[in-house]
C-alpha cells in the first residue's frame, strides 16, 4: 500500500515554494487533515465534510459573516501584462469630459437660477434608498426599470429612479417641523434600466421643483410658470415648445358613469400613458384586461381625443371638478401670460400612479423628441408610505432632452474655457516667483493657470489662446529684481512693467 502523506506536510511544503499562498487555506489545513482522515468522511467533491468535521465552505462562510478577509480559492494568478480594459462607461451612462462638464455646469446654473427666482430651496436626498419607495402599483413601467439588490445587510434598496418619492419621505420625515407651504428644488441624477433612444439614457439629471401645502390650481400655474422662464432663458420660444395640459380628474369622470372600479383607476392611467408608443389594438386589449367593457373604452378613447375645453364641456357637462380646474389653470395663463405655450390635450394623463389632478407635459412642437419634461398634482403621495396626506405638486424636468432640442435648434452656447491669467517664468529659477505672482492674485479672487514646467514662450502662448487667457504675466530676472512682472493684455498686444505690490 502507498505511503499516505500528511495534508498539512503538503500544504506546509507548498507554501515553502509559495511564499504567497492564501493565509485561508493555511488557516483551514488542519479542517482538511480531519476531513480526509476521518472515517466517517462522504466525499472530497466540493470540499464537503461529514458533521463531525468543520467544511472549507462553512469556514470561508465564517469568514464572510465576521467580515474577516479570506478565501477558499487559489491566489489570483499574476500576469507580467495588465489586460486592456473597455475604456467607455457603462451602457447608458455617460463621462463628462471638460467641454461637456462645463455644458452641464450652465444648465444646472440656470435651473438653479430660475428656481431662486421663484423663491425655491434647494434640497437633495441620497442615490440609494429603500426599494419599497418605488413600488408602489404594479403595472408602472418603473418597476421593471429599478436598478436594485440586497445590500450587505439583507435590505432591499434601489439607485432612485426618479426625485419625488424622496421628496415625499424628507416630508414625512420633518413633520410639522417645517411651515407650508414648502417651495422646493433638488437637482439630482437619477438611474432606470430602460430601452435607450435619443434624449433617453439609463442615467440622467433631473431638476424637481415641488410645492407642498397649496391645494389650489395657482401652484400648477407657478411651476409651469417657472419653466417657461427657464425655456425664455435659454433661448427657446413658444414656437419651438409647448405645454400639453389636461387632469386625471377627467378620467376619473368616464371611469365613474361607467362603474369601472375605483381601485383600476392607476391602472388604467399607466394603459392611456402608452397611447402614440404602442398600438391602439394593444392598449384595447390591455383595458379590456383592466375589466372595462367595450362601450366604456370607446366612450373613454373619444373623451381622450379632445383636444378643447369646449368640447369637454359638452362632453362631461360644467359642473365636474377636472373641468373647473382645467378652466381656472388656463385663466391664470393669460394672467401670467404664457397662453400661447398651453394647450389642452385629454390623453396626457403621466405613467406614474401618484398623480391625482392637473398633469402637463412639455413638448417638442417639431415632435422629434420625447416630452422634455413633466409632472402634477399628487395630493394622496404621502399616506402611501404611512404619512398625512398633503396638497403638492411638481415636475421632473430631465437634462438629457433639453440638451438634444438646443442641438437641434442650434442654440447650445459657446463655453469655452476662460482663465483670466497665465503666469509664466522666464528661467527656471523664477518658478517660486512666479508662484508668489499666482498667489496674489488669486487671494484677489482672479483665475490663474500657472505654468508648471520651463516652457519655450511659443508654447505659453498657445495654451493662453487655449484657455481664452486675458492676460499674460511673465516673470523676468531683470524685472524681477526691480519688483516689477511684464504684463501683456492679450486681447491688445498691450504690454506693461508692473509693480508686484499693484497687480489688479
Amino acid at each position: 500500500m502507498p505511503a499516505i502523506l500528511n495534508p498539512s506536510l503538503l500544504i506546509l511544503h507548498h507554501n515553502h515554494h509559495y511564499p504567497r499562498l492564501s493565509t485561508a487555506v493555511l488557516s483551514l489545513r488542519h479542517h482538511l487533515t480531519l476531513s480526509l482522515f476521518s472515517p466517517s468522511r462522504t466525499t472530497l467533491r466540493g470540499f464537503s465534510t461529514s458533521s463531525s468535521s468543520l467544511s472549507i465552505e462553512s469556514s470561508a462562510n465564517q469568514n464572510v459573516r465576521t467580515g474577516r478577509s479570506g478565501s477558499v480559492s487559489s491566489p489570483p494568478v499574476e500576469h507580467n501584462t495588465a489586460e486592456k480594459i473597455d475604456v467607455n462607461p457603462p451602457k447608458g451612462t455617460r463621462d463628462f469630459p471638460p467641454d461637456d462638464m462645463r455644458l452641464r455646469t450652465w444648465l444646472f446654473h440656470n435651473f438653479r437660477e430660475v428656481s431662486k427666482q421663484f423663491g425655491f430651496e434647494e434640497v437633495d436626498f441620497p442615490v440609494l434608498e429603500s426599494e419599497a419607495l418605488y413600488i408602489r402599483k404594479a403595472g408602472e413601467e418603473i418597476r421593471d426599470q429599478l436598478y436594485c439588490f440586497e445590500d450587505r445587510g439583507n435590505r432591499r434598496v434601489a439607485l432612485r429612479p426618479e426625485l419625488t418619492p424622496s421628496l415625499a419621505r424628507l416630508v414625512i420625515q420633518k413633520g410639522k417641523s417645517v411651515s407650508l407651504p414648502l417651495k422646493w428644488f433638488a437637482i439630482g441624477q437619477c438611474w432606470r434600466y430602460e430601452r435607450m433612444t435619443r434624449g433617453r439614457r439609463r442615467e440622467h439629471y433631473q431638476w424637481n421643483m415641488d410645492i407642498i401645502g397649496v391645494p389650489d390650481v395657482t401652484a400648477e400655474a407657478e411651476l409651469i410658470s417657472s419653466i417657461i422662464t427657464f425655456f425664455k432663458r435659454i433661448g427657446l420660444t413658444a414656437s419651438d415648445v409647448g405645454f400639453k395640459v389636461s387632469s386625471r380628474k377627467v378620467l376619473q369622470e368616464v371611469l365613474r358613469c361607467y362603474s369601472v372600479p375605483e381601485d383600476m383607476f392607476g391602472r388604467v392611467c399607466i394603459i392611456i400613458d402608452k397611447i402614440g408608443k404602442i398600438p391602439m389594438d394593444d392598449i384595447r386589449k390591455d383595458l379590456q384586461s383592466a375589466d372595462m367593457s367595450e362601450v366604456a373604452i370607446e366612450e373613454l378613447l373619444q373623451v381622450l381625443s379632445l383636444k378643447s375645453l369646449a368640447k369637454l364641456e359638452e362632453k362631461l357637462g360644467a359642473s365636474g371638478e377636472a373641468l373647473s380646474d382645467l378652466k381656472q389653470l388656463f385663466s391664470l395663463a393669460e394672467k401670467y401670460g404664457y397662453s400661447e405655450w398651453l394647450q389642452f390635450d385629454a390623453s396626457i394623463v403621466r405613467g406614474l400612479a401618484y398623480y391625482t389632478g392637473i398633469v402637463f407635459e412639455g413638448f417638442d412642437r417639431e415632435g422629434k423628441l420625447r416630452a422634455i419634461c413633466g409632472g402634477g398634482r399628487y395630493d394622496r403621495l404621502l399616506s402611501t408610505f404611512g404619512g398625512d396626506d398633503l396638497p403638492a405638486c411638481g415636475f421632473g424636468f430631465g437634462d438629457a432632452v433639453i440638451v438634444e432640442l438646443l442641438k437641434e435648434r442650434g442654440l447650445l452656447p459657446e463655453l469655452n474655457l476662460q482663465v483670466e491669467n497665465i503666469v509664466c517664468s522666464l528661467d527656471q529659477e523664477l518658478q517660486g516667483a512666479a508662484s508668489a505672482v499666482a498667489t496674489i492674485l488669486r487671494e484677489k479672487g482672479q483665475s490663474v493657470d500657472l505654468v508648471l514646467e520651463n516652457k519655450p514662450l511659443k508654447w505659453v502662448f498657445k495654451r493662453a489662446a487655449r484657455i481664452n487667457a486675458r492676460r499674460l504675466i511673465l516673470v523676468g530676472n531683470a524685472e524681477w529684481q526691480k519688483g516689477m512682472v511684464n504684463v501683456k493684455t492679450l486681447s491688445t498686444g498691450e504690454q506693461l512693467e508692473i509693480k508686484i505690490d499693484e497687480l489688479e
